[in-house]
């Protein structure tokens, strides 16, 4: 047996985030209260799943009830399937893992609403029925019962690993969507989602050209941006609202997209440039305020060479790295963060969420589903 298993604070946190690409799983040892990535995989997402979520998600509306039963299930034994894969990757029996965090599938996010709403699926007890671990799981829902917009949540983990020494970093994940955490040495941290990052370079290229996405950002680097289509995109009031603020693919996608209706008289490769120009101006406006020191990518548009380019042009001398110079990977901070947050709840520990996500209160965000 795996050297790994005389250790009881293994963690497994997981995450099918908004490029809805599969299933980001990683097992976490703590070290105190750091986690140290021991093993990891992303389980991609069969076809008929992935078409059940791609119709879900892209429908712009709230799912139906008997779609969201039909596919909290079939996500769970999807999930289940993906512990095991990593359990059997890492020569481990699942006794040796004290909990399992599961986030799930974001397929409706509308915290805006009445009433606000965040729905994940991958039903949190078909993983510990399937697996015979605890699994910790629907982690937004008493954010939004507190009056906080639910996301982000990776803030917190953030500000417990890469806390700077002095003055501010700022920490972007570069999912579907962009948000970023900001970080002062005296441990204060506030965070928001400040739109679009890959989901609509992913949507775009797959409808175009049949790819996943851009790979390293090459399509978009080869076009020329459409300022007047760009500052159509930047006119939108999403981008203008003060944070607190979060949002989804259920609003940036391509009908979203489409209602320029200049984008059917431009290049289809400046089109991609121009959703590139998008992300990183959006972030950039976000983040400047902050004038931090640094900033720490993580999340696929890390490995976006041509996106991070466009961001450090408009950031000149602020440093631009990945969170693998802090030692974690950046394909995998917000699964750990799953993982951390597992531990958290398992604790007791409340989450003061107040300055990211403008809950009226800390809460304790989790709820535990026995096997």
């Amino acid at each position: 047996m795996s050297s790994k298993t005389n250790n009881k604070e293994l963690y497994i946190g997981m995450i099918s985030g908004t490029s809805r690409d599969g299933c980001d799983t990683v097992l976490v040892r703590f070290e105190g209260s750091r986690p140290c990535l021991l093993d990891s995989l992303c389980l991609p997402y069969p076809a008929e799943l992935a078409y059940l979520l791609k119709e879900m998600i892209e429908a712009g509306q709230k799912p139906t009830d008997s779609e969201l039963k039909k596919a909290h299930d079939c996500l769970g034994d999807f999930f289940s399937q993906a512990v095991q894969t990593l359990l059997d990757k890492s020569s481990l029996e699942s006794t040796a893992v004290t909990a399992i965090g599961s986030h799930g599938q974001t397929v409706w996010h509308n915290p805006g609403g009445t009433p606000p709403e965040t729905i994940q699926l991958g039903n949190p007890q078909v993983i510990a029925r399937n697996s015979g671990i605890v699994t910790i799981g629907d982690f937004r829902r008493a954010d939004i019962e507190a009056g906080g917009q639910g996301a982000p949540l990776a803030p917190l983990l953030h500000r417990a690993l890469f806390r700077p020494q002095s003055g501010t970093r700022v920490i972007l994940n570069l999912g579907g969507i962009a948000n970023i955490s900001v970080l002062n040495s005296d441990g204060s941290v506030s965070g928001f989602d400040t739109g679009p990052a890959n989901c609509l370079l992913d949507a775009w290229i797959r409808e175009q050209r049949a790819q996943p996405y851009d790979e390293g950002g090459s399509w978009s680097a080869g076009g020329t941006v459409s300022q007047l289509l760009l500052l159509n995109l930047l006119m939108d009031s999403w981008f203008k609202k003060p944070p607190p603020k979060s949002t989804g693919v259920e609003y940036f996608n391509l009908q979203w997209l489409k209602q320029q209706d200049i984008v059917n008289s431009i290049d289809p490769r400046d089109v991609q440039a121009t959703l590139a120009q998008l992300t990183a101006s959006t972030v950039a406006t976000a983040i400047a305020p902050f004038k931090p020191a640094d900033i720490l990518i993580c999340g696929g548009g890390a490995h976006n060479t041509d996106l991070l380019k466009r961001l450090q042009d408009l950031l000149p001398g602020t440093s631009v790295v990945s969170t693998e110079m802090q030692d974690l990977h950046p394909d995998w901070v917000e699964a750990v963060l799953f993982a951390w947050l597992a531990r958290e709840r398992l604790a007791g520990k409340v989450q003061d969420t107040r300055s990211i996500t403008g809950a009226r209160k800390p809460v304790l965000l989790g709820h535990a589903f026995k096997p």
